[in-house]
């Protein structure tokens, strides 16, 4: 039986090397990753002529790695790029997250925004990500050839005399100029004389934040740059073409993505929305993506099934993400078997019995594993085998123990199935037995991580990078740390065990859970809410001081119903405040922190997976417009991706006319389970 459509993933581009941002007579063609490198097929053309044969940027000699090119229309572009800031120590690697890349962490962006009209102008902006001070060169490799159009692809024909000059046009502008010109005696057919072609280029270097200086044996134009942490430096490139003594000045300047800003979007715009309107029912509406979007979801759900796992053909559980994450992990799947069960709770089925059978059994320091405690991941390749780490079975989150019994609970308001959840109730029980025994390591009513094992998993809450939890000044909290959403998942384990065991008839466990749920929730409130961010904190640190920096934690008390009900509108109010909320989700972490980093996995990424819990949360409340605002921001995304698929996580650069895309997180899965 042939496949339909929907089973395929083709998407196939023509001309896949090359990527084009053009208007009218100029195309500027480029390799994938947006540069200009020796010609061949590449350069900047202008009515059939060749003149920039070579464009490209490198910092201290290397170019720096594409993260995210796209065609904001198809005149204009955005390329972001990111590496190590040089000079920037790395940090010793993290024996948990294997193949995290120092250049997400300490991130130097550099992101160019480039506009087609007659000319071409282009935005250079620089951002130091990083949490020390940098310095480097930054390097504008530029020549001409004035090859023909065709003679890109056969040997060259035309031959004349090219004239290079550097100079200062003005207290914050230079000028590499390139003239070109070409003579030729011809006869042909009768028609005899000499023919002359006279052309050029201008590439002005204007309102740079450090002066230019001008490599001639190279052809480079060279920046001197530093930046502390968080500042950022700007040049504009206006590269004019000389066509026959006429200058075709650019037709725009620095940020200019939407709107009409001259006599040719004027035009563009008559013609889109006067001489070719038209509508269709849906039109305006993105129903065609949330279809999409589902499709692609449950497909991929299904090519991830760990088939060697399954427990029935209705009972399965899948891996966390491809390529990195092809294991089990705990919490992972626990949360896409919770969020995938509006649409199936087969997954579920398979996934608690499994999770349950490798519940901590003995204490473990290496692992991380005591007695109750929830699996965090479970690996399968040689260096786990081989005991080169402790991942073959490690214990080093606090997460999977809290949520297992919230799973177990959702599980029975699916089904209302005793014989299934009955035999959960023990597993999930010595696990919210755990949180209380060693979860709270101090006897305060609030759990907390710390990791005992020399190769373990530094932060164990739900944003486990080596750095994720930072203060309000930006420095990382050292461990051990009460997160707040941890606090959530352990009240809403309570509350809904009660109810699940009161169904089952142990009514004084019942009673005794709910009692503890209650508790909690108070001393929560009491111990989080900062009065004067009116948000709640990260956590609380080694010394139960509040951790006061805004993030997207405080998202899941909502969820989980711990918050007091007089404070969930100035938490959601503040979730989607311009620091945290980046316009295609909440990130993170907040702009405002000093370590905020949008290319970073936690500090200041936006991660579709908390978007979900966040709508629900909304809805939990009644806070409609949240709702519907949140999920048009994740299904705009979506529009962005390749088979509207959301990736594991994406960065969190505000959505505006400078950033009409997100940029990507290299090492991110896609697909992704949650």
């Amino acid at each position: 039986m042939p496949m339909s459509r929907s089973d395929y993933l083709v998407r196939l581009r023509p001309r896949d090397d090359t990527r084009y941002v053009s208007q009218g007579r100029t195309v500027l063609a480029t390799e994938r990753d947006g540069f200009i490198d020796d010609g061949g097929q590449f350069g900047l053309f202008v009515h059939e002529t060749r003149l920039l044969s070579r464009y490209r940027y490198t910092v201290d000699g290397e170019p720096p790695a594409a993260v995210a090119l796209s065609n904001v229309a198809q005149h204009s572009w955005l390329g972001y790029y990111a590496r190590l800031a040089p000079g920037v120590d790395p940090g010793p690697p993290d024996e948990g997250s294997g193949l995290m890349d120092a250049a997400t962490e300490q991130t130097l962006e550099l992101r160019l925004s480039r506009y087609v009209g007659l000319g071409v102008h282009e935005d250079v902006d620089l951002t130091n990500f990083a949490r020390a001070r940098t310095s480097f060169e930054l390097a504008l490799e530029v020549e001409a050839d004035f090859a023909d159009q065709e003679e890109t692809a056969r040997p060259r024909r035309q031959h004349g005399r090219i004239t290079r000059r550097w100079r200062r046009l003005g207290r914050d502008s230079w000028q590499l100029s390139f003239d070109y010109e070409a003579e030729r005696d011809f006869e042909r057919q009768g028609h005899r004389g000499t023919a002359r072609l006279r052309r050029g280029v201008a590439v002005r270097v204007e309102h740079a934040s450090s002066p230019p200086a001008f490599d001639r044996g190279r052809g480079r134009v060279l920046f001197r740059v530093e930046l502390r942490p968080r500042e950022t430096w700007h040049a504009c490139v206006n590269i004019a073409p000389v066509i026959d003594g006429e200058v075709l000045e650019p037709q725009y300047s620095c940020g200019e993505f939407g709107g009409v800003r001259n006599e040719i979007d004027r035009r563009r715009r008559i013609f889109l929305e006067e001489s070719t309107a038209f509508e269709a029912p849906g039109g305006g509406t993105l129903s065609h993506v949330v279809l999409g979007a589902l499709e692609q979801a449950k497909r991929d759900l299904v090519s991830m099934r760990l088939h060697d796992l399954d427990r029935g053909p209705r009972a399965w559980t899948m891996a966390a993400g491809l390529p990195i994450y092809t294991a089990l992990y705990g919490r992972d799947v626990l949360t896409a078997a919770w969020q995938a069960a509006l649409a199936s709770t087969d997954m579920m089925r398979g996934t608690l019995p499994l999770v349950a059978s490798l519940q901590g059994r003995a204490r473990d320091d290496w692992r991380d594993e005591q007695p109750g405690k929830m699996l965090h991941e479970a690996h399968a390749g040689p260096l786990s085998l081989l005991n080169f780490t402790p991942r073959r079975r490690y214990y080093g989150s606090i997460t999977t123990s809290g949520f297992y019994p919230v799973a177990v609970s959702e599980l029975w308001h699916w089904t209302g199935d005793k014989e299934l959840i009955r035999p959960l109730v023990g597993p999930a029980l010595r696990a919210l037995a755990w949180l209380d025994r060693d979860g709270d390591r101090d006897g305060d009513g609030f759990y907390e991580y710390l990791s005992l094992s020399e190769q373990g998993t530094k932060h164990q809450g739900w944003k486990d990078s080596p750095d994720a939890v930072v203060d309000a000044e930006g420095r990382e909290v050292e461990p051990p740390v009460a997160p707040c959403e941890e606090q959530g998942f352990a009240y809403l384990a309570k509350l809904h065990m009660s109810e699940v065991l009161w169904w089952l008839d142990e009514k004084d466990l019942a009673k005794r859970l709910y009692r503890e749920a209650g508790e909690l929730r108070k001393r929560f409130n009491e111990a989080f809410w900062m009065e004067d961010e009116g948000f709640f904190a990260t956590g609380l640190d080694a010394r139960k001081r509040q951790i006061k920096s805004i993030g997207s934690n405080p998202g899941h008390c909502l969820a989980t119903a711990v918050v007091e009900e007089s404070l969930v509108a100035p938490t959601a109010e503040r979730l989607l405040r311009g620091d945290l909320f980046a316009g295609w989700g909440v990130r993170t972490l907040s702009s405002a922190n000093p370590a905020f980093n949008p290319h970073s996995y936690h500090r200041g990424s936006v991660w579709p997976v908390e978007q979900g819990t966040f709508a629900l949360a909304f809805l939990r409340y009644g806070l409609h417009e949240e709702v519907e605002r949140l999920c048009r921001a994740q299904f705009e995304a979506a529009a962005l991706f390749d088979f509207y698929r959301l990736p594991e996580l994406f960065a969190g650069h505000q959505r505006d006319r400078a950033h009409p895309f997100p940029a990507l997180y290299p090492q991110g899965n896609s697909p992704q389970a949650w």
